[in-house]
């Protein structure tokens, strides 16, 4: 692939809860595009790999830091990476360890792409964010279907206890999602609900970036 491309990319954000199907949603997208535009033309960033680096702070003050947070994430990191990326030029996208609260030393390089799929929580509560996105999706899922995933998921992949998991829920990550994730949807450009999230939801997003594609 070239180092620039001849059209911009198109940035699509994928938003919601913890654990509303963001990521399924993104992976599915992500594997019917590259059966039509081929896996060099289409990249997915996560906001997770965007939270801040915690490499100088003890991990018992790790541990408190409250995730849900927009000041959790360099988002501003994130903006220039989707701008470089528009621009046509390959980023280094950062790595999380979820264990150890903070980066990896290393990173992962992204080409130039046609489409860039971002997912992540709170990306519509960055204004620098939504002036770069073309096309938003926020996944309505109900919360205590969240909450289950999530138990599922950190005590599986991350290695956290019930206990661990359970209170941060209830210390930040409830709270913060009326504060900050459920008002951005008001951004989004499409909302997919819990009921509406199988092959007909995804060939409804597909739709709208082909659309957008043509444009």
């Amino acid at each position: 692939m070239p180092d620039k491309l001849s059209v911009p990319a198109t940035v699509i954000a994928i938003t919601g809860a913890s654990a509303s199907g963001k990521s399924w949603l993104a992976a599915t997208l992500r594997q019917q595009l590259e059966s039509e535009f081929g896996d060099d033309h289409l990249a997915i960033l996560a906001e997770d790999a965007y939270y801040r680096d915690q490499s100088h702070l003890p991990m018992e003050q790790r541990v408190q830091t409250n995730y849900d947070h927009p000041s959790a994430f360099d988002h501003e990191l994130l903006a220039g990476h989707l701008l470089e990326l528009r621009a046509g030029r390959e980023i280094q996208m950062p790595q999380y360890d979820f264990c150890r609260h903070t980066r990896m030393s290393g990173s992962v390089a992204v080409r130039p792409v046609r489409v860039i799929l971002v997912e992540g929580i709170l990306l519509l509560s960055s204004v620098p964010l939504r002036q770069i996105i073309d096309f938003s999706v926020f996944v309505d899922t109900p919360l205590d279907i969240c909450l289950m995933r999530r138990i599922r998921r950190d005590m599986e992949e991350r290695g956290r206890s019930l206990a661990s998991v359970i209170e941060q829920y209830e210390r930040t990550v409830r709270p913060s999602y009326f504060a900050f994730v459920n008002p951005s949807r008001e951004y989004a450009d499409m909302i997919v609900t819990h009921e509406d999230q199988d092959d007909a939801a995804v060939e409804m997003v597909k739709n709208r970036i082909h659309r957008l594609l043509q444009a």
